[in-house]
């Protein structure tokens, strides 16, 4: 049974929501925008400006990201290793 979901979970591909209440194929490089939906920024924070919470994870909170084109994109695999890594755990 474990090997039938397994198998399932393979074929899916990755969606991320976008900001019309739909879902959108998921990228392996992320925009601030989808950065900051992907971390559920909007139903977590009380902050007007959304990017300012990005702007002090990238500062406080050393959050991996690159530069191309003189463009910022964060890396989906860096995130959620980044996301692993900051969690906190209780054992």
């Amino acid at each position: 049974m474990i090997d039938y979901y397994e198998h399932l979970k393979q074929e899916m591909i990755p969606v991320m929501p976008d900001m019309n209440d739909s879902f959108i194929p998921f990228p392996e490089l992320l925009t601030e925008t989808e950065l900051i939906s992907f971390l559920r920024i909007p139903q977590i924070s009380t902050s007007k400006d959304h990017h300012n919470v990005i702007e002090h994870l990238k500062r406080y909170r050393d959050l991996p990201r690159l530069h191309i084109c003189n463009k910022v994109l964060y890396p989906t695999q860096a995130i959620r290793e980044w996301i692993e890594k900051e969690t906190i755990s209780k054992n």
